[in-house]
Order: structure tokens, then sequence, then C-alpha cells
């Protein structure tokens, strides 16, 4: 059983049907965006015990800003579905992700449902990202050709520092495990500056 298994509360059935509908077509991480979004979700509730609807919801619809045309304003889309508490949460993690192509992106920890959110979501993204590592057959080349991750280690592990003692240690310990092994694997890898 997951957060996503039936019965579930009605503001996560209409995420699963919203999330469906606004993801078809689009890839993270080269799988269907979808399968991302339901990852995250089960994350959450992996390690956050009774997680809230709308932070399931939330989580499930976190990649829509990318997804959807501009207008009509997504986030009133999403306020006039959800109400105000989902929209909060997906666009702190869009300008979180935004963030991440400046220098020195900043770590915020101190909003339990975004930090949740965002633990979960890296926690898929580089257990995915170190999965197609392995797939490829030579994970240092696999991760060669991705400097702009290879420079964002270091942030993603200053996030993980910052957020250990506010989420639960299991979703820590899993977000260090996989950070751990991306930086033992890049280890050999020279950095820009060298």
């Amino acid at each position: 059983m997951t957060v996503l298994s039936p019965p579930r509360p009605a503001i996560v059935d209409r995420a699963v049907r919203d999330a469906q509908r606004w993801c078809a077509g689009h890839t993270i991480d080269d799988h269907p965006a979808l399968a991302h979004a339901v990852r995250v979700a089960v994350t959450i509730g992996e390690y956050v015990p009774n997680p809230s609807p709308e932070l399931i919801a939330a989580a499930l619809l976190h990649d829509v800003p990318d997804f959807v045309p501009r207008t009509p304003d997504i986030y009133q889309v999403l306020a006039d579905a959800y109400g105000p508490q989902v929209p909060r949460i997906i666009a702190a993690l869009h300008a979180e992700h935004q963030a991440l192509d400046m220098p020195n992106p900043p770590i915020r920890v101190s909003d339990p449902p975004v930090l949740l959110a965002s633990t979960a979501d890296k926690i898929v993204a580089l257990r995915s990202l170190l999965r197609r590592a392995h797939a490829s057959g030579n994970v240092t080349n696999f991760l060669r050709a991705r400097p702009a991750l290879l420079t964002l280690l270091p942030h993603f592990r200053a996030f993980q520092q910052a957020a250990h003692p506010r989420v639960p240690a299991g979703m820590s310990a899993r977000l260090d495990t996989a950070l751990t092994l991306l930086e033992r694997a890049a280890a050999s890898i020279p950095t820009v500056s060298e």
C-alpha cells in the first residue's frame, strides 16, 4: 500500500487525473514525467506518517508549471481546483528548480511541506540518475558528460545537511546514500576549475 492506493482522498484522485493529463507527452530522466511525479508522492508516503492530501497532490503536480501553457495562469488554475496550499508548494518547488541554473542557489528549509516535497524530489531524481549511470555501462563517462550536475553536487549535499534535522531520519539517510554514491563516482572526474 502507498499513499496512492485506493481509497484516496478526493483531492489526490483529482491530482492523479490532472497529472496524467498535464504530464502526457513529457519526460523526466528519460522516463514519462508521470512516473517521476508518482515516485515523488510515494517517496513522501514512505517516510511521512499520514501526509496531508495537499502535500501528496502537490507532489503529483510539482512539475506541471513546466508542462502547461503560460495562459491561463497555471497557479490560478491550481488554486481554483485545489485551494491555496497546493499551488504554494508547487510554486516554491518551481522556484527552487529554476534557481539551480544560477550560481549559488539558495537553500531553504523553513517550510516543512516544501522541504518534504523537495527532499523526495531529489531522492527520486538522484536515484534515477544513478540507475541510468549504471545502465550506461560506464558511470564515470556518464557523469563526465553532465558537468552541470557535477557542479550541483555540493549544493545537494549542503541541502541534505540542512534538511537532515527537519525531515524524517530515513528520508535524510536515503538522500545521503544517493549523494554519497554520486560523490564517490564523481571523485575521479576533474572539475571545470582544475
